[in-house]
């Protein structure tokens, strides 16, 4: 029995012509708000004012930032301004382990290898043991 894989789903349904539904949504609150403007206050002082909400709603509507919505960075500005930051930076000085050894130039660490580890190792290689014995099978 074969079942149909739904596919696409991240492309959104257009809804009322070529717009989206949340697009539809935007325009038309952008549009409610700049008549509302329209009907209350001065039509000189009306025009100013819609202009800044049509270009945040065209905004909100169509475009994209690294193919994002424009609300997810209106999000996160909102949340960068209104959440508290606080950076700490403290230089922590690392030490000699027993296993190994940290240059005073670098902040890289250099494991030391043993003497035993180390004849573990080419014996390892040597006789080319298999981390998984069910991939590599060797003949005795």
């Amino acid at each position: 029995m074969r079942f149909q894989v739904p596919q696409f789903i991240e492309v959104e349904d257009k809804i009322v012509g070529p717009l989206t539904l949340k697009q539809f949504i935007y325009l038309a609150g952008g549009g409610g708000i700049i008549v509302v403007f329209f009907t209350f206050i001065p039509k000189y002082i009306a025009f100013f004012l819609s202009i800044p909400v049509a270009l945040f709603v065209a905004a909100l509507a169509f475009y994209k930032v690294n193919n994002k919505p424009f609300i997810a960075i209106v999000e996160s500005f909102f949340l960068y301004i209104t959440h508290p930051r606080l950076y700490i930076w403290k230089k922590e000085e690392r030490k000699v382990q027993a296993t190994g050894v940290v240059s005073k130039g670098t902040s890289s660490f250099m494991p030391r290898l043993s003497q035993s580890k180390l004849k573990d190792l080419t014996w390892s290689l040597d006789v080319k043991e298999s981390v998984n014995p069910v991939t590599h099978k060797t003949n005795l």
